[in-house]
Formats: structure tokens, sequence, C-alpha cells
């Protein structure tokens, strides 16, 4: 059985159809990387994935259950627009997703609990190569170390699916290279389940396991938005790196390659 199964998805707002008809199926640690034109509904989908809406028409279900009606710690996010906090330093940014869990009433851990989520939050911004800006508040960062935050926030979760929306558009090319190196060492390493939307094409194929083409198939003059996109095309890729993650893994069921 596959991990996500997306069965006759539609989503339309009033008469204004935006998706229509996604059938996919995606296997735990893919990495599906999504193109298509702008306004195909690329970013709607996401947010039917990570729950803040709800399909029209149609189902999605995450190891054979209903997807959960509002974003939980399964599901991680990274915007094109970096989602950290302004108000906190580097790493309270962090160490908050440890300490919100574990507290929802208050919202923070005290004593040795603190400290332990603190240390893990410093180990990660090693990872992404902050560890020199723990102190330092967000708008002091450039864009791409904000962006490296951002990405330590969604792993220090340990979500089971990580989607990301463009988080690479606002980079330069040379930072942009480091990110996507930084990504696929961290996906390697925690073979979680990725779904990327970029206009890049040359991102896509480089980053995806998996490409995913949106687009409308079906037009009318008199009613443009009465027709939504689907996933024209699905392409497989990067064979070898999935049998890597395959066999590092040890279960040959969880990364095996599509037919």
């Amino acid at each position: 059985m596959s991990f996500i199964t997306i069965n006759n998805l539609w989503q339309e707002y009033g008469d204004h159809t935006v998706l229509e008809r996604i059938n996919l199926q995606v296997n735990a640690g893919e990495f599906c990387s999504m193109v298509g034109a702008s306004g195909c509904g690329k970013s709607t989908f996401l947010r039917l994935l990570l729950g803040q809406e709800r399909p029209s028409r149609g189902e999605i279900t995450l190891d054979g259950a209903p997807l959960s009606a509002e974003p939980d710690r399964h599901r991680g996010v990274v915007f094109q627009r970096y989602s950290v906090f302004p108000h906190l330093k580097v790493l309270d940014n962090v160490a908050i997703g440890l300490e919100l869990p574990a507290s929802p009433l208050l919202g923070r851990l005290f004593g040795r609990r603190k400290q332990a989520a603190r240390e893990q939050a410093a180990q990660m911004l090693d990872r992404v190569g902050l560890s020199h800006a723990l102190d330092k508040y967000p708008a002091q960062l450039s864009g791409g170390m904000q962006q490296r935050l951002a990405i330590a926030q969604a792993f220090m979760m340990q979500p089971r699916v990580l989607l990301l929306d463009e988080p690479f558009g606002a980079l330069d090319p040379g930072i942009r290279k480091e990110m996507h190196t930084l990504l696929l060492q961290l996906w390697h390493e925690t073979r979680m389940t990725v779904f990327m939307v970029t206009h890049d094409l040359a991102e896509g194929f480089n980053l995806g396991t998996r490409l995913l083409v949106f687009d409308k198939v079906r037009h009318d003059p008199q009613a443009p938005n009465a027709y939504g996109a689907r996933i024209t095309y699905d392409i497989p890729l990067n064979e070898t790196r999935l049998s890597q993650m395959r066999s590092a893994s040890g279960d040959s069921n969880v990364y095996a390659l599509r037919s």
C-alpha cells in the first residue's frame, strides 16, 4: 500500500475549478517535484496536503487513514518567504518546535527539559550552518541564512511529510545551489517524504525522484474557470538516488522503485 493516496481529488471555489481528477500514489521517502504554469493549482495542492483546506471532492489518505483536517506535526512546511518568528532569536526559533508539543499550555519548558531542547536545536542549527548565529534575530540574517533557519525549524519537528512551496525562489543562484545540497543531505538522512513546488524546471529535475507536471487539459474560452488542472505527466527521476535510499534504509519495500 502506498504511503499517500489521493483519490479523485477536486478543489472548487464556487464556479472556479482549480484542481480536477487528481489521482496519485506516493511511496514513503519519495521526493516529488511539482511544476506547472502559475495559477494551475500547485500551491492549492500543497495546502490540501497540509490540511489548511479540505477538498471539494475526493480523498487524501496517509498510511491508509484519512488525512487530518488540520495541520499537525506529521507535516512540515517551508514557504518561499521565510516562515520564521521575527521576535525570537535563532536558537529559540528552532527550540520552540520542541517546546510547544511538550508543553502545549505554557508553550515553554523549564530546567533540564528546556536545556535538552536547546541542545537539540543547537545541533540542528549546526547541521544547517548557523551555529555562529544562535543569538541573532532573523532580521540580522541574510536571505539564504533565513531560509536555512526555516529548514531547520521544519526538520527539527521530524515530520513524516515535508511540503516546500518554492523555498528557494527568492535566493540568488549561488545560494540556491548550496541550499539544494543541504536539502538533499537532510532528506537522505531523514528519509521523509517531500513535495516541492518550483517554477524552475531544472531544479525540479535535479532534486526530485519524481516530477509531477500540473496543467489544464480542458479549456472553454466562454468559461475560463470551468475546468481545473490535472497531473498531466508523472515522470520518475534519479532512480539511482532512490536505490541508494532503499539500501540505506534496509527496507526494500519503503523505497521500492515504481514500475
